[in-house]
């Protein structure tokens, strides 16, 4: 069996309930894989104050929004301004990322980090973790009551939400779920803002 890799979203927490949560479960290192890490709403998500936060815990943090972020900053990844996660799922640096928490699953307890509340909104699940169990590794979410949801669990919530049927007798249920993660993938995927209108009159986008 593979290392176990867990997910948190910080949603509203303070900094003290997000440790408390992290303590809970044992987490001994945060992968951040929000690609911008920082909140207006809530600040003490900032980079720098939450890696500070999290040393005082004893619990190691590393940034790894450039490798594992939903923003890509690789053109390849984008139709239509928006990004297609099976592109960047492919790309060097996503699988580069990959290979950073699989090792890193071997010495720690981690929990990757990003914004949402609910995992199944999230990318860090339905992008990363997805991957990440394609390598071996199993899975697991911290909830913001505290409870711990295996990732197969969430799974069968996914089906759901996006009307997949589980019990298909006619599929396989990998094929269901993948039929479940491409869904859910095209509903959330990062899409380019219209940015102010240059000079030149062309139109730009800005992430």
């Amino acid at each position: 069996m593979g290392a176990v890799v867990f997910t948190i979203g910080h949603s509203t927490h303070s900094s003290a309930k997000l440790i408390e949560l992290l303590r809970r479960n044992e987490i001994t290192a945060v992968a951040d894989v929000r690609s911008q890490p920082y909140s207006r709403m809530n600040p003490q998500f900032n980079r720098e104050p939450l890696k500070d936060a999290l040393k005082g815990a004893g619990i190691s943090y590393v940034f790894l929004g450039r490798e594992l972020g939903a923003r890509s900053e690789d053109r390849s990844c984008y139709v239509d301004g928006k990004v297609q996660y099976d592109r960047l799922a492919k790309s060097a640096l996503f699988q580069e990322g990959l290979t950073r928490v699989e090792q890193g699953a071997a010495r720690y307890r981690i929990a990757l980090l990003c914004a949402e509340k609910d995992p199944l909104t999230c990318h860090r699940t339905i992008l990363v973790v997805r991957h990440l169990v394609a390598r071996g590794l199993r899975a697991a979410h911290i909830r913001e009551d505290g409870r711990l949801e295996p990732h197969e669990d969430a799974l069968d919530r996914l089906l759901k939400e996006v009307g997949v049927r589980g019990d298909d007798f006619f599929k396989p249920r990998q094929e269901l779920v993948d039929e479940a993660y491409t869904k859910r993938g095209n509903e959330i995927a990062y899409v380019e803002k219209p940015a102010t209108v240059g000079d030149s009159g062309a139109e730009r986008f800005a992430p």
